[in-house]
């Protein structure tokens, strides 16, 4: 269990709130985006266009507005995130009703922006508690994924049906119910998420310096401990960040894990279409996977804190390989059903404790916000890879060539968490290298 103050716990309910609504919002409009975009174009190789390009939008954003949230602060740079999801949402609906392409795919890139910084509500969530507690945290954030994969797509017909019901082009539907949902969550942002997760971090990083310096665990001295306002700055410091075995694992962690992810779950709806199975079994399995990719993030939050990130890192690659290794043994609805599941399952161990590594690496840093934007567009990078690659892969030798590659790349995020978290899985040899 969390130990919250009052303060805390009102941040946190603000931060869940704000994103499940973003999730609910971009899974519901998600959901028709493939259709509307061959619609518009009349060709189904571009069916993954607007994905792509959000993702685009997203590895573009994420620098700029990391920069931002260390400036200007959590509020208001994740309030900036939520008015491009809300115009990108606009966008796309107006698009749909005058039946263009361009508008639709700059709609899509404007959510990828959005996306960029509304990603970084896990850290600020973490950034306000204590490191032993911050896995937990993340892992409740985390959560609220949850929300969004099953309102989502509930909101979807009744949004539908609102638009024919008031004459426009019934796909505008659950994007004018996403920019609703996303007003609601700017709202609720502005005004109740005071004080400012980034000026509360700062109070409490304070705080604890004064208690180990009364307690006499430091003389004060220069040399006893590391003044953040001597620290090197901007993007200095940001390269040196960069250079921590522990931030190059925890970005490693959540990229390869979404890398594996998209190969192997962006081919499974096709790969169950070859086997003859219908939409009804493909969204079951999906479902699966979404339990296993949200369903669970308390727990790895509680095990993260427990067991410790790195080998919660290690263990989300092991999952990923055995869901890899499982998916072409059978076309059995049971079978496919636990692979992808698993798959969410490792993807979730491998986000969860990336992100508490990467927060607790950066704890006390005036550049995190810029860090985590860069971590942030590795992923992006990742995914927009995974989603154009798996079909090649695919052509090669069909759903074993993709389960072979998912093998290969996800043990080698297990090499990576032995060798770059070594100090943290064998403290003593460490030292003595």
């Amino acid at each position: 269990m969390v130990q919250m103050s009052r303060v805390q716990r009102r941040l946190i309910i603000v931060l869940f709130l704000v994103s499940s609504l973003n999730s609910a919002a971009m899974i519901g409009s998600f959901v028709l985006t493939p259709i509307i975009s061959y619609s518009l174009s009349g060709r189904v190789q571009l069916i993954g266009l607007p994905n792509a390009l959000s993702m685009v939008g997203r590895a573009g954003a994420g620098y700029p507005l990391g920069w931002l949230l260390d400036k200007a602060g959590r509020r208001i740079g994740l309030a900036v995130g939520l008015s491009f999801v809300i115009a990108g949402m606009l966008v796309s609906a107006s698009a749909i009703s005058a039946g263009s392409l361009v508008f639709f795919l700059g709609g899509a890139i404007l959510l990828g922006m959005g996306r960029s910084a509304l990603e970084q509500t896990r850290y600020a969530a973490a950034e306000i508690f204590p490191l032993a507690q911050q896995a937990k945290v993340i892992g409740m954030i985390v959560f609220a994924g949850t929300v969004g994969a099953i309102g989502g797509p509930l909101l979807v017909e009744p949004s539908v049906e609102v638009a024919r019901a008031q004459g426009f082009h019934e796909h505008v539907g659950p994007f004018w119910f996403g920019a609703g949902l996303m007003a609601l969550a700017l709202i609720l942002l502005l005004v109740a998420l005071r004080p400012d997760p980034k000026e509360l971090a700062a109070l409490l990083t304070r705080q604890g310096e004064e208690s180990r310096s009364a307690d006499g665990s430091t003389d004060g001295s220069a040399s006893d401990r590391t003044s953040v306002s001597a620290a090197p700055r901007g993007l200095t410091q940001v390269l040196e960040l960069l250079k921590l075995p522990d931030v190059q694992l925890a970005i490693a962690a959540m990229a390869i894990g979404q890398l594996v992810m998209t190969l192997l779950m962006v081919v499974t709806p096709l790969h169950m279409n070859r086997a003859d199975y219908k939409a009804d079994a493909i969204s079951y399995v999906l479902m699966a996977h979404t339990l296993g990719m949200f369903g669970l993030s308390g727990l790895s939050g509680w095990l993260a804190g427990r067991v410790g990130r790195v080998p919660m890192i290690f263990g989300g690659a092991l999952v990923q390989v055995l869901a890899a290794m499982m998916m072409p043994l059978s076309t059995e609805l049971p079978v496919l059903f636990v692979s992808l599941f698993l798959l969410g399952l490792g993807w979730n161990f491998s986000y969860i404790a990336g992100s508490s590594l990467l927060s607790a690496a950066l704890e006390g840093s005036r550049q995190r916000g810029r860090v985590q934007g860069i971590n942030e567009t590795m992923v992006a990078i990742a995914s927009a890879m995974g989603s154009l690659g798996t079909g090649g892969i695919y052509s090669i030798s069909g759903v074993v060539a993709v389960a072979v590659s998912g093998v290969v790349i996800s043990a080698t995020l297990g090499a990576l968490a032995l060798w770059l978290g070594r100090a943290h899985l064998f403290p003593v040899a460490a030292e003595r290298g």
